[in-house]
């Protein structure tokens, strides 16, 4: 059984994922085996806010190549999550901006 912190790994901080914090929007790294309402329930449990709903991304492993040695980026699961209108933000993102 996974627990809401091996659900959420880590946030996302980007220009993207910062323009999105204005209308409530948060992007998550999470669990590949999570699915939206794992991932719903850990982010109401560690953040104390009310979720409107999650999309989820398999972000897809990308070649790379470091001299003459080939091989792949992680696959990767990225959820983005919509806080109702009349929920709290979250704070750690608040320091960001």
């Amino acid at each position: 059984m996974l627990t809401s912190y091996d659900i959420i790994i880590k946030p996302i901080i980007t220009e993207t994922s910062m323009e999105n914090i204005a209308a409530k929007k948060y992007t998550f790294k999470v669990a590949p085996g999570a699915n939206k309402i794992m991932i719903k329930k850990a982010v109401e449990e560690i953040f104390k806010v009310k979720v409107k709903s999650v999309n989820t991304i398999s972000m897809k492993s990308k070649p790379k190549r470091l001299g003459v040695h080939m091989g792949t980026t992680s696959a990767w699961k990225k959820a983005i999550v919509t806080l109702t209108a009349d929920s709290k933000t979250i704070e750690f993102f608040d320091g960001m901006m």
